[in-house]
């Protein structure tokens, strides 16, 4: 069986480019840790940050910064970020080593970070679909990715710090008239199907659970597996949304990823669970609420607002490039991505399930 390691990096696009002499000068001066960049490329995936491999003569780094043309902060806070990598790394290990943080603009256009670079493979549609994994294997991966997120549940915010990053009081309250106000000030055309789920969102919210670290954006392109053992998690990445809330809204972030097999496309692009052999969503919950003990009797409003916060970011990207601001070809396709996830949040809404 091939197994691809990390993505493979592509040359940087059009309007993307480092300056390295700028960037040499400044690592020069404030690390000895990275070295002399003689190389620079960019991992292709993703759609929020930008990401680049820095090589040195010895070394591989990655680097992080935000879209060109992007305003919202909270989104893309490379320093938030980078405190993040540094709060947990102490407490959990599977996560790349923070190396340094730059918040001037003047060295590439914007506030930055530099982390080690952790060999392994990513998981994505576009790759599991070539390696013809087993079901046995999928099924283990699952499991695996879900007993991980039960760990990070289980950091005590306090003794940690981690409480630092976040107001756990009235989290959800937050979270459901935060992600509300950016979709309306992103959007661009007019979806009845995520008025209707704003308004069920507003009167349906739970009391909170007990507050928790929370990664925000965990799912399988987000974790970089043993290339040797597929079911062993080597390093989380992008934790660029982390905070200390409900644990079931993250769950509820994991779920809205997790496609099935008679998901339609704009579902099963984003994650390989579709795949046979993988947990299906009311398996996740099971196994989840098995290992953490928590109450998951109201998991569908998570996965509701999971929804349509893929949606809301969605559509922030997407209105980027309605208005020019990014070239990315793939962004121009995403208002079939938005309008599909609001299908689904009134469709769950009106069965009363997942």
């Amino acid at each position: 069986m091939d197994q691809p390691t990390l993505d493979n990096t592509v040359p940087v696009r059009a309007g993307e480019e480092l300056d390295p002499g700028k960037l040499n000068d400044y690592l020069k001066d404030k690390t000895t840790e990275v070295g002399q960049i003689i190389g620079i490329t960019q991992f292709p995936g993703g759609y929020s940050n930008l990401t680049y491999c820095l090589r040195t003569s010895s070394k591989e780094f990655v680097l992080r910064c935000p879209p060109h043309g992007a305003n919202i902060k909270s989104a893309h806070d490379m320093g938030r970020e980078f405190r993040v990598l540094s709060l947990l790394r102490p407490h959990y290990k599977l996560l790349p080593k923070p190396i340094i943080y730059c918040e001037s603009p003047d060295v590439v256009c914007s506030p930055f970070y530099i982390m080690e670079k952790v060999e392994g493979t990513i998981l994505r549609t576009t790759n599991a679909v070539k390696m013809n994994l087993s079901p046995e294997l999928h099924r283990s991966i699952s499991e695996s990715l879900i007993d991980n997120l039960v760990t990070l549940h289980a950091l005590d915010i306090h003794k940690t710090d981690l409480v630092q990053l976040g107001k756990p009081e009235g989290y959800v309250m937050r979270q459901v008239e935060g992600w509300i106000k950016r979709y309306y000030n992103s959007e661009t055309d007019k979806l009845i199907q995520m008025d209707e789920t704003a308004e069920w969102l507003k009167r349906n919210q739970p009391s909170d659970q007990a507050a928790t670290f929370l990664h925000n954006d965990y799912k399988h392109d987000n974790v970089i597996l043993d290339s040797t053992n597929l079911s062993r998690i080597l390093a989380v990445l992008d934790w660029e949304m982390s905070t200390v809330g409900d644990p079931l809204m993250d769950l509820g972030a994991t779920l809205a990823y997790w496609a099935e097999a008679e998901d339609d496309d704009a579902m099963k692009q984003f994650n390989l669970t579709w795949l046979p052999g993988n947990l299906n969503r009311q398996e996740v919950i099971e196994r989840y609420a098995l290992k953490s003990g928590r109450n998951v009797s109201n998991i569908l409003f998570y996965y509701v607002f999971g929804l349509y916060k893929n949606a809301v970011i969605a559509q922030q990207i997407y209105a980027r490039w309605k208005q020019g601001l990014t070239k990315d070809p793939r962004f121009g396709q995403l208002l079939f991505v938005i309008k599909s996830l609001s299908d689904r949040t009134v469709k769950s809404i009106e069965k009363g399930m997942i």
